[in-house]
């Protein structure tokens, strides 16, 4: 889609985002477009997820008010001075686009962020598709490096999830558990996970890119495209959600947090991790190339899982296993 296209979407969005009608010609006139060119545009949006609806004799509306990111109001929530964040409107994937900007040199600060209103090939663990519907979620991706190497990076998705759930429950009053290895969850469904991306050598300094799909307020077609159990920021919260405000909070806390990760490892959040652990001492199966179960032990001070089989105790470091509950 081209620069001038964008453009014109947020400037159609931010005429649509107080949840009133507005004609398509009374749109069209404020844009400078053709009735045709608008209508175009809003089936485009449709396409990404957003809830836009037409009444005959009113025009259209979306299903209810949206409150866009921006930058500028990123800023003014920030608490103390940390590095820019990049609003876009719809992007592929903010850890693609993040880590483009790395290899090619534009990006060199950590604690940089990336976040969008909508993805078009957003990316989970697995190689999994995120659902990424517009304005719905945070989705957010931040640079960060480790001088010591690849190495270094063991327990890094644990220390995310758990700044996230400090987030949560410090500003949201929530009560969120974590999953080995990325995952955070309200009530026993999902409300976000986490993809952390690695480039360097084990003898290096490494480049990681962070990234954050955190459900806010998905729409009712979710469960079509979603394949287990979920929910959102606003069905835990009564309150409005300001994602400007949450992404300078997240944005903080991950560049405290990782600080002290750079420092010390993952030995100062291994017991954190074990109280909020999902299935801390609860019967587990382990898949991937083998299947494992056993009760789950937590972690140990390396982010290893442990599971206590009828055998021994196994520790598990992380590729491409899946977790779930046992029998």
């Amino acid at each position: 889609m081209s620069r001038a296209a964008l453009v014109t979407q947020r400037q159609l969005l931010q005429l649509l985002s107080k949840g009133e009608f507005l004609s398509g010609q009374k749109v069209a006139d404020e844009l400078g477009l053709s009735r045709t060119a608008i209508a175009n545009h809003i089936k485009l949006l449709q396409e990404i997820g957003l809830d836009v609806y037409k009444v005959k004799g009113k025009g259209y509306r979306l299903a209810k008010p949206l409150s866009l990111l921006d930058a500028s109001c990123i800023i003014a929530c920030k608490e103390a001075v940390t590095p820019d964040v990049l609003v876009q409107n719809i992007t592929d994937s903010t850890n693609s686009q993040l880590m483009q900007k790395v290899t090619d040199g534009s990006v060199r600060t950590p604690g940089y962020v990336i976040v969008a209103e909508a993805q078009t090939a957003g990316r989970g663990r697995r190689g999994k598709v995120w659902y990424s519907p517009f304005g719905a979620s945070l989705y957010f991706s931040m640079y960060w490096r480790l001088e010591q190497g690849v190495q270094a990076a063991m327990g890094l998705s644990l220390v995310v999830a758990i700044a996230l759930s400090r987030v949560l429950e410090q500003c949201y009053k929530l009560s969120p558990t974590v999953k080995w290895p990325n995952d955070v969850y309200i009530d026993g469904k999902k409300l976000a996970g986490i993809l952390v991306e690695l480039a360097g050598q084990a003898d290096a300094a490494c480049d990681v890119i962070i990234g954050i799909g955190l459900n806010i307020q998905l729409p009712t077609q979710s469960g079509s495209y979603i394949d287990q159990s979920y929910t959102d920021l606003c069905s835990g919260y009564p309150h409005p959600i300001d994602r400007n405000k949450l992404v300078a909070q997240l944005q903080q806390k991950l560049i405290t947090m990782l600080r002290q990760f750079s420092q010390h490892g993952f030995a100062d959040f291994a017991s954190e991790f074990n109280r909020r652990d999902h299935f801390y001492m609860k019967p587990v199966k382990l898949s991937g190339s083998t299947e494992t179960e056993g009760l789950c032990l937590g972690v140990d001070k390396q982010g290893a899982l442990l599971i206590k089989t009828n055998q021994a105790i196994k520790a598990f470091y992380g590729g491409e296993l899946s977790l779930r509950a046992g029998s």
